[in-house]
C-alpha cells in the first residue's frame, strides 16, 4: 500500500472570488470530508497535483499534511474527484475523501496481462476490453495491480471477471461474465474480379463469336 503525502491548508473563505484569487496564486480550492468527519475547506498547491497526476499517485492514498494557522493534522484521503478546466486544462477543484483503515472500501485495480495468446499466435485479434477491475477490500489489502495470464486464449475465446485470481480479502464487484480480455478472428475481405462487358466499338475477345451465323439462302423450288 503507497501512501503520498500532500500538504494543505485550510481555508477560512469559500465564495467564488477568494477561490479565483486562490487559482491565481497557484492553488487549488478543495475538500476534505467523510462519514465519520466534518467537511474541511482547503486550498493544495496546483504543482503539487500536477505532480501526483504525471506519476499516476492520483489515485493512489494520499496523506494530507494539513496547516490549520500553524497546528497540523494527518488525514489519509483518496481524490474523489479531480475537476479541470475545459479550455485550459488547469484543476479547477479537487475532493479528497477520508479512509478508514478499518473499513472495506471499493477500488478500481489495474490488470497486468501477461504471455501471449495462442490465438495471436493462430492469426487472431487480441481485443482488451477492460484493463482494470473493481474489487472491494481494506485498504491495506489493496494491490498494486494484478497480474492476469493471457497465454491461454484461443481464437472466439475470452477471459471473464470469474476467471481472474485476485489475492484473498478482494470480492470482485464487476459482472461474473463481464468479458476481460478476447482473441477475435482477423477478418478478410477478398473483392471479386468484376466481369465487365466490351466496350462499343470494341474487338471482342479471342475466342468469343465475332458475329451471327450467316443465315443461308433459300431458293424456290418451281
Amino acid at each position: 500500500m503507497e501512501i503520498t503525502d500532500l500538504a494543505a491548508q485550510v481555508r477560512k473563505e469559500q465564495k467564488k472570488g477568494p477561490a479565483r484569487r486562490l487559482r491565481q496564486q497557484g492553488l487549488v480550492p478543495a475538500i476534505f470530508y467523510g462519514k465519520a468527519t466534518e467537511n474541511i475547506q482547503l486550498a493544495v498547491k496546483s504543482a503539487d497535483l500536477f505532480r501526483l497526476h504525471k506519476e499516476k499517485k492520483d489515485h493512489a492514498f494520499i496523506k494530507l499534511i494539513i496547516d490549520d494557522g500553524g497546528s497540523k493534522v494527518e488525514k489519509l484521503s483518496l481524490i474523489k474527484e479531480l475537476q479541470t478546466q475545459p479550455l485550459s486544462g488547469k484543476f479547477y477543484h479537487a475532493d479528497f475523501y477520508e479512509v478508514d483503515m478499518k473499513k472495506k472500501l471499493a477500488f478500481d485495480v489495474e490488470l497486468n496481462f501477461t504471455g501471449r495468446a495462442i490465438g495471436v499466435e493462430n492469426g487472431g485479434e487480441l481485443q482488451h476490453i477492460k484493463r482494470d477491475i473493481r474489487v472491494l477490500c481494506l485498504p491495506t489489502d489493496l494491490p498494486d495491480h494484478i497480474d492476469v495470464d493471457i497465454s491461454a486464449i484461443d481464437i472466439g475465446h475470452s477471459l471473464k471477471v470469474k476467471d481472474i485470481v485476485i489475492p484473498e480479502g478482494l470480492a470482485h464487484l464487476d459482472p461474473p461474465e463481464a468479458a476481460v480480455v478476447a482473441v477475435a478472428a482477423i477478418r478478410v475481405v477478398k473483392a471479386e474480379e468484376a466481369q465487365e462487358a466490351p466496350a462499343e466499338g470494341a474487338e471482342p475477345a479471342e475466342g468469343a463469336a465475332a458475329a451471327e451465323p450467316a443465315k443461308e439462302d433459300k431458293k424456290e423450288k418451281k
